[in-house]
């Protein structure tokens, strides 16, 4: 008999819902959209103008004299477009490396021939002396790889790969995600949008890494997968098929948090001046301006009501339930 799956949202969640349905919207017809003025044109004549002023500015312009309502709109589609891929990238290499880390723990035997050629791949990367020696090393790596599919393949040493992720996630875990986003965005003398969801995305997997390893290490142990292993089906479909749709579990609760966090820290780059480009909008951008003209409260008030509802459903999303 199949089983249905259903949903218990409350008011809340509804109108969070809404919300957040009509910011990707806004993000995804933001050029297409009728607004008096582009962000990146600016009005001279109208400078730190208040909302409902002459010009047809309704929510006024900053210092620089650009549209307050066009950096919203686009703020908004820059917020959609960084915050929810990096979100989706790091849940998905987040619920990899941690689900295997914690299905085959620091047990799983890798044939000898994938060491020689990850060595001369990083042979190749790392420039080091003789670099042509890296790219002989995998060529011949790569072909007793193909010939080991005749015959048996040779067993390598242990992948210790649960103490590599879990150390990988603890290192990047032992430095605040701000301070070490801002650090890699200085020393790389500024960032573009794609190096920025890059960033993004490499700080945000520890977390959905530690929940899945987690419940992959309570899922592995369940009898259906020792009945699987019975039945002769191989270690990795299992992996896949079995024990992975179970151990991802944690990560529906933790996607609107994850998105908190990564909406969290584009605003306070931004904010900072050491996130994007300045002539990408931004929010955290918008709200900066307001530092240069304290008495343009208009600056400060309306992207910050957007990111606090933002915020606010997105935490309401979080506490939904499945009956």
């Amino acid at each position: 008999m199949a089983v249905l799956t259903t949903f218990s949202f409350s008011w809340t969640q509804k109108w969070a819902f809404a919300w957040l349905g009509l910011l990707v919207a806004v993000a995804a017809v933001a050029p297409a959209l009728p607004l008096p003025y582009l962000p990146t044109v600016p009005d001279l004549a109208h400078v730190a103008q208040a909302p409902l002023g002459p010009g047809r500015h309704w929510l006024g312009t900053d210092v620089q004299g650009r549209d307050v309502l066009s950096l919203l709109v686009f703020g908004t589609r820059t917020a959609v477009l960084l915050t929810l891929p990096a979100a989706l990238l790091a849940a998905c290499i987040g619920a990899l490396a941690g689900g295997a880390a914690g299905f085959w723990g620091n047990r799983r035997r890798v044939e000898t021939a994938y060491w020689v050629l990850a060595a001369g791949g990083a042979w190749w990367v790392l420039r080091l002396p003789a670099p042509w020696l890296g790219p002989l090393v995998a060529a011949l790596a790569g072909a007793r790889l193909l010939m080991s599919k005749r015959n048996r393949p040779t067993p390598g040493p242990r992948l210790p790969l649960d103490a590599l992720v879990m150390g990988a996630a603890t290192a990047l875990d032992s430095i605040p995600r701000l301070v070490l986003v801002v650090a890699m965005a200085a020393s790389a003398g500024g960032v573009s949008a794609t190096g920025l969801l890059v960033l993004l995305t490499l700080t945000a997997w520890p977390t959905p890494a530690r929940l899945v390893r987690a419940q992959m290490l309570r899922v592995r142990a369940l009898p259906f997968a020792e009945a699987a292993r019975a039945a002769g089906v191989p270690e990795w479909r299992i992996w896949l098929r079995h024990a992975m749709p179970h151990a991802i579990k944690p990560l529906e609760s933790n996607f609107p948090l994850s998105l908190v966090s990564l909406l969290s820290l584009e605003s306070t780059l931004s904010f900072l001046g050491v996130g994007l480009p300045p002539e990408i909008a931004s929010w955290g951008r918008l709200m900066a301006s307001f530092r240069q003209e304290p008495s343009a409260w208009w600056l400060l008030a309306f992207p910050t009501i957007m990111l606090v509802i933002s915020i606010l459903s997105l935490n309401a999303l979080a506490r939904w339930r499945r009956i």
